[in-house]
């Protein structure tokens, strides 16, 4: 059983998932401190509470059956961050993607003096017109 979960882990590449969502995690984590501790200090200058991700619209305010206030709110500040460290991380991700997956050149060509068909660099004779080229 143990060289078939091995196999099926080396064939399947599930250990390179494995390994890529852990690796996501820790640059979620480092997004997330970029954009807490240094983008969103410099946009909090222009929030006049300064604390952007407690920004929140209170809906209604009650006390609760234990004697504490019951605020209903919707928490914008925090919705704001959260998709503050969504567009980092694609932005990220998109860079590196960028840079390991660069598109191939595309092969040679020239064109058939004939018939202008479009045909490999070293082709000697054209596909589609069958004609010698020199």
């Amino acid at each position: 059983m143990w060289t078939e979960f091995r196999e099926f882990l080396l064939k399947q590449n599930a250990l390179a998932l494995a390994i890529g969502v852990i690796i996501g995690a820790a640059i979620g984590r480092v997004v997330s401190s970029l954009a807490a501790d240094i983008i969103m200090p410099v946009i909090s200058l222009g929030i006049p509470s300064g604390d952007w991700r407690s920004a929140r619209l209170v809906l209604s305010e009650t006390i609760g059956p234990d004697g504490k206030p019951a605020v209903n709110a919707i928490n914008y500040g925090v919705f704001v961050g959260t998709i503050l460290d969504f567009v980092i991380v694609a932005f990220v991700v998109f860079l590196i993607v960028r840079q390991v997956l660069k598109p191939a050149a595309p092969p040679p060509t020239k064109e058939c003096p004939f018939c202008l068909e479009t045909i490999p660099m070293p082709a000697a004779k054209c596909r589609a017109c069958t004609s010698v080229l020199s």
